[in-house]
């Protein structure tokens, strides 16, 4: 070949950037294979969803899950929405346990804010993707029935364990899947807010987590994946954890390395892989398309939690 043709050649090359991209596909390959069909609940949650821009990446990737035949379920949250309306209409918020004490009034708001205005942004987010959605609450259809959460606390004088009453502050009891199977079956992704209803006919709220890793149970989900807004679970020299089973949670528990609201998060994952999800993953919602990178490549993101290794 001459110097001239060489040259040509080298002029029609492929961008190395295209390149690149390319050799992505190719490594997500075995991944989309693996995952064609299977069920991922996603909870959204924590400073993702105030950032548009996140927002916005959160639903191309939900909606990119859908179309290379992933059923994805998204569980949100709304702590923040719900503080920042009982403060703009008057009503004081108490925590226990890190848990809102929720009244009658407390419960029609949390209601409000969760099920309309949070539900249906998130809703006209996945459109706006080019993806189909629709709203659920566990009220409708019977989704989620939920009984009155109850929590202990030992008095440090008397060393008497006291009932403390956190109002309409429900856990899912019982998770009726067939709502959502018709929602995915039809093509769509469901996008449930963290309410259920009592056999008192109570409205509960419950902690979006706790939702979560419910649905992702009744649902046998291939992943449960818990946003948040830290790498994931982190040792004490402040390194990523990159794969943990329940004893090694326990084992860090013990030592002090997992504290504070990672406990319950961690709870929460151990508790669905218990209950026969392939895997939790604990990562950072606020890293643009985190969720890909742990989906489609080798090295993944976040912290893996599973039964066994």
């Amino acid at each position: 070949m001459t110097d001239q043709e060489n040259n040509q050649a080298g002029n029609h090359a492929p961008d190395p950037a295209m390149l690149a991209k390319a050799e992505t596909l190719t490594e997500a390959l075995p991944y989309l294979q693996r995952y064609a069909g299977k069920t991922f609940v996603i909870k959204y949650g924590g400073h993702a969803m105030g950032d548009p821009a996140l927002a916005r990446n959160f639903a191309e990737d939900v909606v990119l899950l859908k179309a290379v035949g992933i059923n994805p379920v998204v569980v949100h949250g709304g702590g923040p929405q719900i503080g920042a309306m009982l403060e703009r209409v008057g009503v004081e918020s108490k925590f226990v346990d890190g848990l809102r004490v929720t009244t009658k009034e407390t419960a029609e708001i949390a209601e409000m804010v969760l099920s309309g205005a949070i539900n249906k942004e998130l809703v006209s987010w996945i459109e706006r993707a080019g993806g189909s959605a629709i709203g659920i609450s566990g009220k409708d259809g019977g989704f989620v029935k939920a009984a009155k959460l109850r929590r202990t606390a030992r008095d440090p004088d008397s060393n008497i364990e006291r009932i403390i009453d956190l109002g309409f502050v429900g856990e899912p009891k019982r998770v009726d899947r067939s709502v959502v199977d018709m929602i995915s079956t039809a093509g769509m992704i469901p996008v449930i807010a963290p309410i259920g209803v009592g056999e008192d006919g109570h409205t509960y709220n419950i902690n979006a987590d706790t939702m979560a890793g419910a649905v992702a149970a009744a649902l046998r989900a291939s992943r449960l994946f818990l946003l948040t807004d830290v790498a994931g679970v982190l040792n004490k020299q402040g390194e990523l954890l990159t794969d943990l089973n329940p004893t090694d949670i326990k084992r860090l528990q013990e030592d002090g390395t997992i504290s504070g609201g990672m406990i319950p998060k961690l709870e929460t994952c151990v508790d669905a892989v218990v209950k026969g999800v392939d895997a939790a993953v604990v990562l950072d919602g606020r890293v643009p398309h985190a969720m890909l990178l742990e989906i489609f490549t080798s090295k993944g993101a976040g912290t893996l939690i599973r039964d066994e290794f």
